[in-house]
């Protein structure tokens, strides 16, 4: 009896939606099927809704005050032109569906798509929002200058963080689209209510990339590296060229890529030659003879130094850094304002240093003595006869 009344209370809400939906209005000519003649209403609205949006987008841009400074709100609407159009087109189509005259089957499935689409378009509006935030803050920012620590500091914070929130964002969204159905809802419900198994099974399965997305957040806080810092990684001397969220692009120096881990710079040791300064300095060492007379070689340092536009001047120093059996070594410094120029230098310096130890003292230049003994050398021949 319970389960007839039941069925009995529920007829009249079946009606109540049969009536709603399957009802159809008196639109368009007799001779036309009211599904196709419904179906090309929805069309029209969403053509309309292109059409408005165009409007729109030429009002706003024919009424917007000139000024050298953009605002947030006028670079959001010159660039979120493609979720705009779509949002037109959901809210024009969702407006006309209720007068249409599908049945009620084909119409909740309509608005289900609608409603798919509404979060979908929520997300995406959410990561391009994101993106002109991240681009109007990093516009602030010049990394083409000598000392563009703090630019490149703010660069790698931004650009790692941002790429953790587009994934986060994606995930929520998708996830959210997936609740729509009943059937992902009903195993989502379940799975949390077997989450122990479950989520050991998920964690580790996906240990490697939470591990490096929750590195990449410790590189953007931390910075042991930042965008176009120098490194010395696995014996390798390049550059930081790109860090996402799970790997990090190193730039050597004959243009070859080395692709790492971004774990790798939390876990391991390398050096980073700019990693409070871009400036370097620069060592050359030479090898010479006892008779070379190091204080002239100090003033064709500092000669070579002033010349020179790869040198900042901050340190030009020589020094005979040591004595050895036949020959002495002399360490020259120079510094200069990043990794290349310094490197640059000290190919100039080594080679000017030469050439002027050649030119000048060439007799200070690395050579073996020998001494021969004269009466060992009479006295040999005799022993042979």
């Amino acid at each position: 009896m319970a389960n007839t009344s039941g069925a009995t209370s529920l007829a009249p809400h079946e009606e109540t939606l049969r009536q709603v939906f399957d009802q159809s209005i008196a639109i368009g000519p007799a001779w036309i099927p009211g599904y196709v003649w419904s179906t090309i209403i929805l069309v029209l609205a969403g053509l309309l809704g292109l059409l408005l949006h165009r409007v729109t987008l030429k009002l706003f841009k024919r009424f917007r005050a000139p000024r050298k400074v953009r605002t947030f709100f006028e670079v959001f609407v010159e660039h979120t032109t493609g979720p705009s159009q779509v949002a037109y087109v959901l809210f024009l189509t969702g407006a006309a569906l209720p007068s249409l005259s599908f049945s009620a089957a084909t119409t909740l499935t309509i608005a289900h798509f609608l409603l798919i689409g509404f979060v979908l378009l929520v997300g995406w509006t959410s990561i391009r929002a994101l993106e002109i935030f991240a681009s109007l803050y990093l516009g602030r920012f010049k990394t083409d200058t000598d000392d563009n620590l703090l630019a490149r500091k703010h660069l790698t914070q931004i650009r790692i963080l941002k790429r953790a929130c587009d994934i986060l964002i994606g995930l929520v969204t998708v996830g959210i689209a997936l609740m729509t159905f009943d059937q992902v809802r009903q195993y989502g419900i379940s799975l949390f209510a077997s989450a122990g198994a479950a989520s050991l099974v998920v964690g580790l399965a996906a240990r490697p990339l939470l591990t490096n997305l929750i590195a990449g957040v410790q590189i953007a806080i931390t910075q042991p590296i930042r965008l176009e810092d120098a490194v010395i990684v696995e014996g390798e001397w390049g550059w930081i060229e790109e860090i996402t969220s799970t790997y990090v692009v190193v730039r050597l120096w004959d243009w070859r890529r080395m692709v790492l881990p971004i774990a790798y710079f939390l876990e391991k040791p390398f050096q980073n030659w700019t990693r409070e300064s871009a400036a370097l300095i620069g060592s050359v060492y030479l090898y010479v003879d006892y008779s070379v007379p190091v204080q002239a070689v100090r003033d064709k340092l500092a000669e070579i130094a002033a010349g020179s536009a790869l040198c900042d001047g901050r340190v030009v120093n020589l020094q005979v850094s040591d004595a050895k059996e036949h020959v002495i070594e002399l360490r020259a410094l120079v510094s200069a304002r990043n990794a290349p120029q310094c490197w640059d230098l000290r190919c100039v310096v080594r080679e000017q240093l030469i050439a002027f130890l050649q030119s000048d003292y060439p007799g200070a230049l690395p050579h073996m003595r020998v001494q021969l003994d004269r009466e060992a050398s009479h006295a040999a021949p005799n022993a042979n006869n």
